[in-house]
């Protein structure tokens, strides 16, 4: 049995590795989340240990840290009965995250809270060279790599051609995100996009905190920020210790149960 969630449309299935008559593997979660001959999602978020996790993007490389991620399985753990209670913290690879799941009007919403930490800014990047073309950018570390690059519109079109370019970019060994980012005002921000190692996103808990931490640093916005992607908006909240506290909503789609048909698929994969 997985569960299929979803925050603004960035959505995720979560399994027990229990519940499965296969193991993980990178295989495995391409098929799990192709969209066309497997359930389809933007990525794979397992069990580990009590209230530990491991985040899976749909090609199969393992995240470090997801914003929209971590408040999902949030929610899985606390509906669950696996959470001591609404308030706890998520094992990670690299340390933890603490969460906080709250009801609003009854069982109609989930809003979650994640602390997603101190942002790592790279002093040793203010620009890149795309073939000739230099880009300003801010490079920052949200427990996973971000390229966020400033504009003074949005375009889609732009950033389904610099996207998978500054993702590979050789300044990013093990890839990046990347966002293109435009401040509304002191409280407001917008955003595009492009995750690593799934593309073009609806919406980005990590991406949200970067643009508005990058933001931040550029004196832009203050510390308490709407940050509005395609997929809806999230709030983002910078605390007296630099600490970025990211909240919005998580929505159930499904409770799956896969077919013989698939798992005999999964089964024949490395």
């Amino acid at each position: 049995m997985l569960t299929k969630s979803h925050g603004l449309g960035n959505d995720y299935l979560v399994v027990d590795p229990n519940d499965l008559p296969f193991a993980i593997t990178p295989a495995r979660v391409r098929l799990l989340c192709d969209r066309h001959t497997g359930v389809g999602s933007d990525g794979l978020l397992v069990l580990e240990g009590a209230l530990g996790v491991r985040i899976f993007n749909p090609d199969g490389s393992e995240a470090e840290k997801s914003g929209n991620g971590l408040r999902i399985f949030a929610r899985w753990l606390y509906d669950t009965g696996r959470a001591p209670d609404a308030q706890f913290a998520i094992a990670l690879r690299d340390g933890s995250a603490a969460v906080e799941v709250e009801a609003v009007d009854g069982q109609t919403g989930v809003e979650v809270s994640v602390d997603m930490g101190v942002p790592v800014f790279r002093a040793d990047l203010a620009e890149l060279d795309l073939d000739g073309e230099r880009l300003r950018v801010v490079a920052v570390s949200i427990g996973n790599p971000h390229c966020v690059i400033p504009r003074e519109k949005l375009d889609v079109t732009e950033l389904r051609r610099l996207g998978p370019l500054v993702e590979s970019h050789p300044a990013f060994p093990n890839r990046t995100n990347v966002q293109l980012a435009r401040p509304l005002g002191r409280d407001r921000v917008e955003l595009l996009i492009w995750e690593r190692g799934a593309g073009e996103t609806r919406a980005s808990g990590s991406s949200a905190c970067a643009v508005v931490a990058a933001c931040h640093r550029m004196g832009l916005v203050d510390r308490h920020v709407t940050a509005a992607m395609p997929g809806g908006e999230l709030q983002i909240r910078i605390d007296d210790q630099g600490r970025l506290i990211l909240r919005g909503p998580v929505e159930v789609v499904a409770q799956i149960t896969l077919s013989p048909e698939l798992i005999a698929r999964l089964q024949a994969l490395p």
